[in-house]
């Protein structure tokens, strides 16, 4: 038996492990169009919720309150902590910090 290069063509090629399956992939580009419908919901949400919070600080500044209710900041975090476990209480204080900016 000699020893030396192989003939070209004989070795096995390296690739990546790609599915070319494509009803996964339309499965899969489905979803993420999905998804980004979703995120697009999501953004619209926050931005409306962003408008409420602000009304409720301008209404309660102007009859002398306080900017921030921190009772209320609580149940909000609670709610989401709750609800979604420790990243719940990561995402309310995102939200809570878009809504009324940094206590």
């Amino acid at each position: 038996m000699l020893l030396g290069p192989e003939p070209r063509g004989t070795t096995p090629q390296e690739t990546p492990n790609m599915s070319t399956d494509t009803g996964t992939e339309t499965l899969i580009s489905t979803a993420r169009e999905r998804i980004d419908a979703l995120d697009e919901q999501i953004i619209a949400l926050v931005q409306e919720r962003m408008g409420v919070s602000a009304e409720i600080q301008r209404t309660r500044i102007e009859s002398g309150g306080r900017r921030v209710h921190l009772s209320r900041e609580m149940e909000v975090l609670n709610h989401y902590s709750d609800a979604l476990g420790k990243p719940g209480t990561a995402l309310a204080m995102t939200l809570l910090e878009l809504c009324r900016g940094r206590v």
